[in-house]
């Protein structure tokens, strides 16, 4: 691996981790820095560029929307000025369901398409993978009964996310978002292949609400 690679990997790399930091403590500034202009962040309860991206994170924030991420193992493919990089991670949020305090954590991958402008990495597409949850009640001497219709109506991989987030309000994505196995997450890997070779677009996927 030449020297250029090994560089452009770190920068790739501090780039992600800098994304979850910025954007779990509100520095929005430097949470912009992360995209190119024509970014698009892809997620349960938001898919749409990554200004918009940024000013929907940051009222939620302001209004105590408690939304934190943790990264764990990465990965990256560097091709010429096209990277796709690949980053293991638990994405956390605590609120109410049904009255009760919970935290509802999901564990997944962040799918990540970048591109070098002008001498700068920057990411031009966020897509996370969905591989489990799980729903915990804050307090232990309360209990939580979920509507088995509804947590049902979710994919496997996000269903409790989306359960809370629905509850307090977002459109959450019913279909069209990858999880460990299936048709979204080959399309996604074809995407990313495709973006490496040059395509012109990162793509989008087919989401179904």
């Amino acid at each position: 691996m030449n020297t250029q690679v090994i560089d452009d990997k770190r920068e790739i790399h501090e780039l992600v981790d800098n994304w979850a930091i910025f954007s779990d403590s509100g520095n929005w500034e430097r949470f912009a820095e992360c995209w190119h202009e024509d970014g698009f962040m892809c997620a349960t309860w938001f898919q749409a560029p990554s200004a918009d991206f940024i000013r929907a994170r940051r009222e939620g924030f302001d209004k105590g929307v408690s939304i934190i991420h943790f990264h764990g193992g990465f990965t990256c493919d560097v091709s010429g000025n096209r990277a796709v990089a690949q980053t293991k991670m638990t994405i956390g949020q605590r609120a109410p369901v049904h009255e009760v305090l919970v935290d509802v954590v999901c564990t997944g991958r962040f799918y990540d398409f970048f591109e070098k402008r002008e001498g700068r990495w920057g990411m031009v597409r966020r897509q996370p993978i969905y591989e489990k949850d799980r729903l915990d009640v804050v307090n232990p001497n309360e209990s939580l009964n979920l509507d088995a219709e509804i947590l049902a109506g979710f994919p496997e991989g996000y269903r409790h996310l989306a359960y809370l987030q629905s509850q307090i309000g977002y459109a959450v994505a019913k279909a069209g978002l990858p999880g460990l196995k299936g048709p979204e997450i080959e399309k996604l890997y074809q995407e990313g292949q495709a973006w490496l070779d040059g395509a012109e677009s990162p793509g989008r996927p087919d989401i179904i609400k």
